[in-house]
């Protein structure tokens, strides 16, 4: 059997399916599982991770791309080519495998452009609370692993979900991170608390349109806490030098680290660093906690918020309606952490199965068991 594992997208969705398909190579030497980017940027950052798993017998296959996208790499930044052009591209050399595995509901364009003989297998990118998580287009994949059980539970609810169409899995990206937790060096030697700023990529929903600069600005004044500005890394993709010019400001101060979207963005790096989330509304809030620790939101739209179930992270700390007295709210946060820890721990427990220890290889064999049923 022949499966491939398609990563035709930013590359924080990577880990949401790599150890998954690590296992599976394991688990089953007898298959050919194939790793599928459209860049070799991509193909570097997974190579790192195959040896913390011993005995992972992968191929990386690079995509070939339209020549007009080789072209025009040539004078601009494109870390990722625009996903239907890839995949059109692609279409023939994708409908030889068995099953594809994606992150990413945009393969679904593949049976517009004719491929019709492989499984297609949705694996999501992420656990969080707004609607864009309970996405109706679940219902077109031949088998759905979804990484919550308040998620799987949600699009049963909705509909979306048969029995026989998807499984609850194990959160796969914590697989990585738990390997990679010994060699993290410490991000500051100043010994001060460290602050995340993590604002999500969306102009409707996000801060930083309205507060971000201000924050970096109050941040860079200060002398009680670290920043680390790390947001969701399609807020700034592609980084070019035009954007990277308007944070020069802040280069060299010894308590800032800006980050628009380095491989330290997708592998919880920040998240495990950090003593204080600050973020509006990424789902990365629930893979900070899991160490429960302060939490502070951002409400830069004046969002009727409260009894709403996409918002229900906002009950992780306080919500912010401005960055006035910004520090002020930090040390309160830090303060009063122990009056949120309850729900924190609640919630996470809610949105993960914590009884898997080894999600890559668990995800893994509840893969290998459906496709043996099913091809």
């Amino acid at each position: 059997m022949r499966i491939g594992f398609l990563y035709n997208s930013q590359s924080h969705q990577i880990l949401h399916s790599l150890p998954m398909a690590l296992e599976l190579s394991i688990l089953r030497p007898d298959w050919q599982v194939d790793i599928l980017a459209p860049s070799q940027g991509h193909l570097d950052y997974i190579q790192q991770f195959i040896p913390l798993y011993p005995g992972a017998r992968v191929s990386l296959r690079l995509m070939p791309q339209p020549l007009g996208i080789r072209l025009y790499r040539r004078f601009r930044a494109l870390p990722v080519p625009p996903k239907a052009w890839s995949l059109f591209h692609n279409r023939r050399m994708l409908n030889t495998y068995d099953a594809l595995v994606s992150t990413d509901k945009t393969s679904l364009l593949l049976r517009r452009f004719g491929v019709r003989r492989p499984k297609f297998i949705n694996t999501e990118h992420g656990a969080g609370d707004r609607d864009v998580t309970f996405d109706p287009r679940v219902a077109k994949f031949d088998f759905n692993l979804i990484p919550s059980p308040k998620s799987a539970q949600r699009l049963v609810e909705a509909g979306y979900l048969t029995a026989n169409r998807y499984a609850v899995s194990a959160y796969t990206k914590f697989d990585a991170v738990n390997r990679l937790a010994g060699g993290r060096p410490p991000l500051f030697a100043n010994g001060r608390p460290t602050i995340l700023y993590n604002p999500h990529f969306s102009t409707t929903l996000g801060s930083w349109p309205r507060f971000g600069m201000m924050i970096l600005e109050i941040m860079a004044r200060q002398d009680r806490y670290n920043l680390i500005f790390a947001p969701h890394m399609r807020l700034f993709d592609p980084v070019t030098p035009g954007k990277l010019a308007a944070f020069e400001r802040f280069r060299g101060l010894d308590h800032i680290r800006i980050d628009l979207g380095s491989d330290a963005s997708c592998d919880m790096t920040y998240t495990m660093a950090a003593d204080l989330y600050l973020g509006d509304v990424s789902s990365q809030v629930y893979e900070f906690l899991c160490k429960p620790r302060p939490c502070v939101f951002l409400n830069a739209h004046a969002v009727a918020w409260r009894d709403n179930a996409n918002y229900r992270f906002w009950t992780f700390g306080p919500v912010l309606d401005t960055a006035d007295d910004l520090l002020m709210h930090l040390d309160d946060a830090i303060a009063s952490h122990p009056q949120w820890r309850a729900v924190q721990e609640q919630a996470f427990a809610a949105n993960f199965d914590l009884s898997v220890n080894n999600p890559g290889r668990h995800n893994a064999t509840l893969l290998a068991e459906w496709l043996s049923r099913s091809i």
